[in-house]
């Protein structure tokens, strides 16, 4: 780690312009931090991730992804993946959906995805053990600003989700998914929470019966 990243603070958001914010986050390159900017402030984050912070993070990806695949509904899934409006916004998202027409969007081969050019995500997703404040608070603004058509936060600590539908660059808490109807948040959190008792792929067979009985119900 450079004598430069060190002397930055992290996980707190810090006034910095944007050059500012490249040259920090030129430092973590090497490393396995993420970066937000927005609204001229800066905030670092980084590693370790705990135990728990990782499990939640793979049954979420799963979920979704499961869900997509038996209603028939095109996704495409990113991790850890930067959005930015040059000079204005930059974020890190733990995970992202485009869904849909849109799940071709972004063409292979793309590194960080320009939002000057290219759609915001339909869904972004953070997993908060520490920062769910942040996540609650900033991020979700950021997030409004940004255009997410959805926000989710997972909270680690209380195995639930904070779900928000987002427009007009405001948000309204949602208990079933609005880009991805019928996904209710309670399946998703009671998936969490077998999770903490259970296998992955076992809590991934719950999910499938689940699934497959709404779908023929």
């Amino acid at each position: 780690m450079s004598e430069t990243q060190t002397q930055l603070p992290t996980d707190i958001w810090i006034c910095a312009s944007w050059q500012e914010y490249e040259q920090a986050i030129a430092n973590l390159l090497n490393e396995k931090g993420k970066s937000y900017y927005y609204k001229g402030h800066m905030r670092l984050e980084m590693p370790p991730v705990s135990f728990d912070h990782g499990k939640d993070h793979l049954v979420i990806i799963f979920a979704v992804t499961l869900f997509a695949t038996i209603k028939g509904i095109l996704a495409t899934g990113l991790d850890t993946t930067t959005f930015r409006k040059t000079g204005v916004q930059d974020c890190q998202p733990d995970v992202a959906y485009y869904l849909r027409e849109r799940a071709q969007t972004i063409p292979a081969g793309t590194g960080i995805v320009n939002l000057d050019r290219y759609p915001a995500p339909d869904l972004v997703i953070e997993i908060a053990k520490t920062s769910l404040l942040d996540d609650l608070g900033t991020k979700r603004s950021l997030y409004e600003e940004l255009g997410i058509a959805e926000y989710w936060v997972v909270d680690v600590q209380n195995t639930q989700i904070i779900a928000y539908a987002i427009a007009d660059q405001g948000s309204k808490r949602i208990q079933e998914s609005q880009v991805l109807p019928g996904l209710a948040m309670p399946i998703l959190e009671e998936a969490l929470r077998q999770s903490r008792e259970m296998s992955q792929s076992e809590v991934g067979t719950w999910l499938l019966s689940q699934f497959q009985e709404k779908e023929y119900c």
